[in-house]
């Protein structure tokens, strides 16, 4: 099926890692183990949000191809630090979660991340 161009089934992978980021901020406090390492829910962060931006851009890569890539970065950037505020906003109604503005950096830094490699890839493998 096609949404404005785009195939649906496109879709999917952004919607399944949405789905996880979800999944694992509804889990309670005590639920999750966290090794005892320093930062590491700082790279848990970045990384789940580099792979959402990767996602968000896979998905809508038909659209993106000719457009501006600091509009399109822009964007995807933008769509990953918006739904990881939602994401901080939803763990403040689970127990033992809180709102931290350090995870809403990390998840930036990692759609930043990913859209700085999509970059790199378009320079260096455009046609």
């Amino acid at each position: 099926m096609k949404l404005s161009g785009v195939d649906s089934v496109r879709m999917v992978p952004m919607l399944i890692v949405m789905g996880t980021i979800f999944f694992l901020s509804n889990q309670p406090g005590d639920a999750l183990y966290m090794p005892p390492l320093p930062w590491f829910d700082k790279a848990a962060h970045l990384v789940i949000y580099a792979l959402l931006a990767i996602s968000v851009l896979y998905g809508f890569f038909p659209l993106l191809k000719e457009k501006n890539i600091a509009a399109v970065t822009l964007s995807v950037v933008v769509f990953c630090v918006l739904y990881g505020i939602s994401d901080e906003f939803h763990q403040y109604f689970i127990p033992g979660r809180f709102v931290s503005v350090g995870d809403i950096a990390a998840d930036g830094a990692g759609a930043l991340l990913a859209c700085g490699a999509w970059i790199l890839w378009r320079a260096l493998f455009q046609r």
